[in-house]
């Protein structure tokens, strides 16, 4: 399977954040998006809708 390459703009929060979340899982922060958006994809195959009715909301990156 080949992978397409693309450009990702990202906050330093958000990059901050999900870098946090993808050592917590022992992945690459490469890895961690490609996970989350596989995630996302899946679900909303399931029912139709996006992983969270608040998706367009500003989220909070308290992760800890």
């Amino acid at each position: 399977m080949t992978k397409k390459q693309i450009p990702l703009r990202l906050s330093e929060k958000l990059y901050d954040s999900i870098a946090q979340w993808a050592e917590d899982d022992f992945r690459s922060v490469n890895g961690q998006i490609e996970y989350l958006l596989t995630e996302c994809v899946k679900q909303r195959k399931k029912n139709g809708k996006y992983v969270s009715d608040t998706i367009d909301e500003e989220p909070e990156f308290d992760i800890r």
